[in-house]
């Protein structure tokens, strides 16, 4: 069976779905690879790099050829109907905004996977391509956060006096939160943060941070669960005098397959220093900050927005090396004797299949549709 890596196509995207390293574990697998001419130019992974792995250099998309196409971002509707019944994909996907290629994914028969709906259990950890991509994430914010504002993160005792500290607050202690603290702990910020999850304080604090206590009731559990209006009305106000007090706030709030919650008002950004920055790693899903606009920078009075569009993509080595590796330990899991073949009573392969031989197989997904 053959794996195909196409050149990734859409806007701003300079990630890629396999390297050579992993080329090379495909084909010890007893799969075939063929890659298309410049995909790993962005992550420096050239044609002969992949050719000496072992995979074979075509100059157009496998769409068609391959038996798996593996990407970053799915395919578009007209490349998905080249597409072949029992052809295999596998991409990040999130259904509600790709209802069209869902279609023409069902249709076709295809068996599509979407990284995005990858259950979080343990079995599942080293697919776990979100993760993985919102490390990336936590670390490029902090940069960018540094390279707006116009201060210092460390503090700097000279001849002309001392300058203190930046403080920064980080909402949200997930991956990408607890990233970002570790990243503007190393440069030298004061840092405290806050989660809705109970679990995070003790992995906050073990960063060196400051874990916010708030008069609020805790979540249990792994994940943050979406929250009433109620709650998040009284979370504002009470991290309001935390936002004021700080020069940089990276929000990294989310709630899987929900409308990210609004943490920073217009009036808590006003209360702000001026040159403060705040970067918003929710911005493509509704913004954790009003006003927030993917990819886009925005005053609000004297202070910066910046809304996070795609951070991974903006460091594509690293970025790759880590997708790549989650695209290759799913396709272990439905691969044996050189034969691709997912075993959908398996419940990780089964949590992140959306459609297969005709049907959506993602219940909110067959709702909206």
């Amino acid at each position: 069976m053959r794996v195909g890596i196409p050149a990734e196509s859409r806007p701003a995207e300079r990630r890629v779905a396999g390297l050579p390293e992993t080329v090379a574990s495909l084909i010890g697998a007893g799969l075939a690879v063929e890659v298309q001419s410049g995909a790993g130019a962005h992550a420096h992974a050239s044609d002969a790099a992949y050719r000496s792995a072992g995979a074979e250099i075509v100059p157009d998309h496998p769409a068609g050829r391959a038996d798996v196409v593996t990407s970053v971002q799915p395919l578009d509707p007209d490349r998905a109907r080249l597409l072949r019944a029992g052809d295999i994909t596998v991409s990040f996907l999130q259904p509600a905004a790709e209802l069209d290629l869902v279609r023409v994914l069902a249709d076709r028969g295809v068996t599509a996977f979407s990284l995005d709906l990858l259950p979080r259990v343990t079995r599942a950890q080293s697919a776990d391509a979100l993760s993985s991509q919102a490390l990336v994430a936590g670390y490029r914010a902090v940069l960018l956060a540094a390279g707006r504002l116009p201060r210092f993160l460390p503090m700097f005792t000279t001849a002309a006096g001392t300058v203190p500290p930046a403080k920064v607050l980080v909402l949200g202690a997930g991956v990408a939160g607890l990233q970002a603290i570790a990243t503007a702990r190393r440069l030298g910020a004061v840092v405290e943060a806050y989660d809705v999850r109970r679990a995070a304080a003790e992995e906050v604090r073990s960063l060196g941070a400051k874990f916010l206590e708030l008069d609020l009731e805790t979540q249990d559990g792994v994940y943050a669960a979406e929250q009433s209006e109620t709650h998040l009305e009284r979370q504002r106000e009470l991290i309001a005098e935390r936002v004021a007090a700080s020069d940089v706030v990276i929000s990294t709030a989310a709630v899987p397959g929900r409308k990210a919650p609004v943490l920073v008002t217009t009036d808590m950004l006003k209360a702000m220093a001026p040159g403060s920055v705040v970067v918003d790693l929710a911005a493509e899903s509704g913004g954790n900050v009003v006003g927030s606009a993917p990819g886009e920078d925005v005053w609000v009075g004297d202070v910066l927005v910046h809304g996070a569009r795609n951070l991974p993509s903006g460091m594509p080595a690293h970025a790759s090396r880590l997708y790549a590796k989650n695209v290759a330990n799913l396709l272990a899991l439905m691969t044996a004797d050189g034969r691709v073949e997912p075993d959908l009573t398996d419940e990780v392969l089964s949590g992140a299949c959306l459609t297969h031989a005709g049907e959506v197989r993602h219940a909110p997904t067959r709702e909206l549709l």
